[in-house]
């Protein structure tokens, strides 16, 4: 990867050069590194903002009422799996409801740990595993607060606007996964 970066940095040089864009290309390099570090900081700060939030959450019970609530899907999409790695499904999966991507990776990989412990077979991926990965990826978010910081430190007048497009997205993307899983991961992954 790399290499494909340091290719493409050399062709717009010499494309700079033999065009007379020099400058603009400095300018543009300067001002994509300015804009990148303001980006950054607007989102970090959001970024703090919903994480706290996801700890208040979790040390109120909130997140163990979500559990609670969305137990009977975990137990339905993953039968056979462990209560330990029911647990840290179920806080995966809401922290993801939050939009709390970042907080959702270490449960996560907490609770494929969980499976792979109970996979039979360690060289091939267990449905549950294809289906955490899946239900990770795709990701149906309540609050998605990832792409709200990113439009608010972008300077969109409405960053919140994205929200029922994203649940709509969100819903598709997670049903076509499930049934993707449950019809091909038994041709595909371990039992």
């Amino acid at each position: 990867m790399n290499y494909i970066w340091g290719f493409m940095i050399l062709v717009s040089v010499i494309t700079a050069i033999f065009t007379g864009r020099v400058d603009e290309t400095v300018n543009a390099v300067f001002e994509g590194a300015q804009s990148s570090v303001s980006t950054l900081i607007s989102f970090a700060g959001v970024m703090c903002f919903w994480c706290g939030l996801m700890k208040i959450a979790e040390r109120s019970g909130i997140s163990q009422f979500i559990c609670r609530i969305i137990s009977p899907v975990v137990n339905r999409l993953f039968p056979g799996s462990s209560e330990a790695a029911r647990q840290h499904i179920s806080m995966n999966i809401t922290a993801n409801l939050l939009g709390m991507g970042n907080a959702a990776t270490p449960m996560g990989m907490l609770a494929a740990e969980e499976l792979d412990r109970e996979n039979p077979n360690p060289e091939i991926p267990s449905v549950n595993m294809c289906m955490l990965v899946v239900l990770n990826t795709t990701a149906f978010q309540f609050v998605p607060s990832t792409i709200i910081a990113l439009r608010a430190a972008a300077g969109s007048i409405s960053p919140v606007s994205i929200i029922i497009p994203i649940w709509f997205a969100s819903a598709v993307a997670v049903t076509a996964g499930i049934l993707s899983v449950k019809t091909m991961g038994r041709f595909i992954c371990a039992t």
